[in-house]
């Protein structure tokens, strides 16, 4: 069943162009396409864990447009988010994801503040914050491993507890921190991530009838 989205992040999925994913991110996403509809045809749900170095940028980027396109697309998927290490949550992922339609709160503050993410008006909070991947707050075994970084995926060959990891190895945003172009590379990358999450909920739907 979908979940209602608020209307302004509804419009910023609906705008997604599957026609601007190149064949290159296409053949990244095509093995996960297939083991997620062997998971979903056996019955059970898709847990996703989206790994980087430092959880702070591109991770949760992917957690966050995994969840909100599987809401959308009625998927039954769950997705967190970690790293290799724990630093926190960039503020201009918080500010692009805003511009996008996601409102936030913050819970709690500090050198690692905790954020309560909302995708519509009953829907429960995506809680954001960086961690370790094998954090207890994340699941600890049968999930999927998605390896957004390049560094997160050749310096973790394994991941424990994973039952099979997948790279999708984003560009990172930080290049542009503190410069002019800031706000537009990361408007640039959270359009690129949110587009690939919602072609990837899209293809594991159920056919129509």
């Amino acid at each position: 069943m979908k979940n209602e989205l608020f209307p302004e992040l509804r419009h910023y999925l609906e705008a997604s162009d599957f026609e601007n994913i190149t064949p290159e991110r296409l053949s990244l996403l095509e093995p996960l396409i297939a083991f997620g509809r062997e998971v979903l045809a056996a019955g059970r749900s898709l847990v996703l864990n989206c790994i980087c170095t430092h959880n702070s940028r591109r991770s949760h980027l992917t957690q966050v447009w995994a969840q909100t396109a599987a809401d959308y697309c009625g998927i039954p998927l769950t997705a967190y988010s970690g790293g290799t290490e724990a630093t926190a949550l960039y503020p201009a992922i918080l500010e692009t994801l805003f511009a996008a339609g996601i409102q936030y709160q913050t819970l709690a503050t500090g050198e690692n503040p905790i954020y309560a993410l909302r995708t519509g008006p009953n829907s429960p909070p995506i809680l954001g914050f960086s961690k370790i991947y094998e954090h207890p707050f994340n699941p600890q075994s049968d999930f999927i491993a998605l390896m957004t970084c390049s560094s997160a995926d050749e310096g973790c060959p394994i991941v424990l507890g994973a039952k099979a990891r997948f790279p999708l190895r984003y560009s990172d945003p930080k290049i542009a921190d503190g410069t002019p172009e800031q706000a537009a590379v990361y408007a640039e990358r959270c359009r690129q991530i949110a587009t690939e999450m919602m072609y990837l909920m899209s293809q594991l739907q159920p056919p129509q009838p």
